[in-house]
């Protein structure tokens, strides 16, 4: 499963959610599908916290604070709920705090049946926090297609694996087009990454498994178990490999020469210098005229260059001459200071900066979690536009610093887990961009960690979108690493 941000979701419990999807991994290995986090479905003012499309179904991942932690939590759908014997009621005195988020999600689920007849029905996931134990649902709420349950990665991996039980996998083109009906704000995603979560190439295949392209669907696969699937290897023949015809040229006899060797009299010729038969090397006798004519010009460069030794030293006075100095390197040369600075064929010009020591509440994710755990000492951003080969881009940097260096190496190993977040550009929350700002879905991603700091930098198109295995957005990610944030 890919997880997507589009904008910070609404409840306390919403970190648990992102952690649990992206504890699923990407590609088909597990679930498969696209979890997009924080979006306004239809245009709606609320925020959903995670709406996913699954290769077989289709969830809507609505979070609800509870007061307090819950060892057992009695949640009916239509009843009121219970934490630890104690009632629980929604705002205004509704009936169970879920009551608006299932009123929501019926409504979502309408909108859906109509804009797309043709897909699975959705499926609701109330996600409970801040820590629930057990939650009891009654039978016949287990038999719908609504789950309340407190997000981790086993719960959240069974609420997928029941919910998404259609028959046939929705298509490349059925998927996008879900998405985009849902939050028009969704980036266009490639049908590579697309067929690797799972979907189908066309909208008629039973079953879509991405392992090689030797592997091959087998098309007597049976729809009534999604969960399993077979596949049929197709051996292809491996093609000749090239290099033994590379390397009959590199023979030492010349190919003219190598058809008339069968060709040779029946009857052997002793082997001397004036035979018509020629050996594959030619004679010692044949190189002697020419070493001969070069052993005078060797032995007239020799003297000269010993004359110009003995010249060098009588003219110095024994000393040893200065070595001579190098050019200095482009890279060290002094230029006057300027608002951009640029590396290698990249430039980058600063937009904004600032530090301060409210390290979680500039992050968002697994990255905000770790943070609120284990406090920084300080934390640096700095945003830059940047100038990649003639096309613009955009550059955010975030240099948190901690205590000591195993706190800090904890952290890298959060940030540097696809899916787990990161810290929120400084120039979108000040409004420094000039015209509409960055979106770094799919940007390149680098880090590095010196001593008790860690650096983490973003680098998307500007405007996107971008892909995060993208040559050049790779290039300037690793580039931004050296870059200053002066504050």
């Amino acid at each position: 499963m890919r997880l997507v941000r589009l904008a910070p979701q609404p409840s306390r419990v919403a970190e648990d959610i992102r952690a649990a999807l992206a504890s699923l991994g990407r590609g088909s290995t597990v679930v498969g599908g696209i979890a997009l986090a924080g979006i306004k479905p239809f245009g709606d003012e609320r925020v959903v916290d995670a709406f996913v499309v699954l290769p077989r179904g289709i969830l809507m991942v609505i979070g609800v604070d509870l007061p307090d932690p819950a060892l057992k939590l009695e949640a009916p759908l239509e009843g009121a709920w219970q934490a630890d014997g104690w009632p629980l009621v929604g705002a205004e005195n509704e009936v169970n705090p879920a009551t608006r988020a299932l009123a929501m999600a019926k409504a979502v689920a309408v909108q859906l049946a109509e804009a797309h007849p043709d897909v699975p029905t959705l499926s609701t996931v109330i996600a409970v926090g801040p820590y629930v134990e057990a939650v009891d649902q009654p039978a016949a709420d287990l038999a719908g297609r609504t789950r309340v349950l407190h997000p981790t990665p086993t719960s959240m991996h069974a609420a997928t694996v029941s919910l998404a039980d259609s028959p046939r996998a929705m298509s490349v083109g059925q998927a996008r087009s879900v998405l985009k009906t849902v939050a028009a704000n969704t980036p266009r995603l490639p049908d590579e990454m697309l067929l690797g979560e799972g979907f189908a190439e066309h909208a008629d295949e039973p079953t879509v498994v991405h392992v090689n392209p030797l592997i091959a669907l087998s098309p007597t696969v049976p729809a009534a178990h999604p969960g399993k699937q077979r596949v049929s290897v197709a051996s292809a023949p491996p093609p000749a490999p090239p290099a033994r015809q590379e390397a009959r040229p590199r023979t030492v006899a010349p190919p003219p020469v190598r058809p008339a060797a069968p060709v040779a009299p029946a009857a052997p010729v002793p082997q001397s210098v004036s035979s018509p038969v020629s050996p594959p090397v030619p004679p010692p006798v044949k190189r002697r005229p020419s070493l001969v004519r070069w052993l005078p010009i060797g032995a007239i460069g020799m003297l000269a260059v010993l004359l110009i030794a003995a010249i060098l030293v009588a003219s110095g006075g024994g000393e040893t001459p200065p070595p001579p100095q190098a050019s200095p390197s482009p890279t060290k040369s002094v230029a006057p200071p300027s608002s951009s600075r640029p590396i290698e064929s990249l430039q980058f010009t600063p937009q904004d900066a600032a530090a301060d020591q409210k390290c979680a509440s500039h992050a968002f994710g697994d990255v905000q979690a770790s943070l609120g755990r284990t406090s920084c000492t300080a934390v640096k951003r700095g945003s830059f536009a940047a100038n990649i080969d003639g096309r613009q881009a955009a550059a955010t940097v975030g240099i948190i610093e901690f205590p000591d260096a195993q706190q800090a190496t904890d952290f890298k190993a959060v940030a540097d887990t696809p899916g787990g977040g990161g810290i929120l550009d400084l120039a979108t929350e000040t409004g420094k961009w000039t015209g509409e700002a960055p979106k770094f879905d799919g940007a390149a991603y680098a880090s590095s960690l010196d001593g008790t700091s860690v650096r983490l930098v973003q680098v998307a198109w500007l405007p996107g979108p971008s892909k995060p295995d993208d040559p050049a957005l790779q290039r300037a990610a690793k580039a931004a690493l050296d870059l200053p944030i002066n504050v």
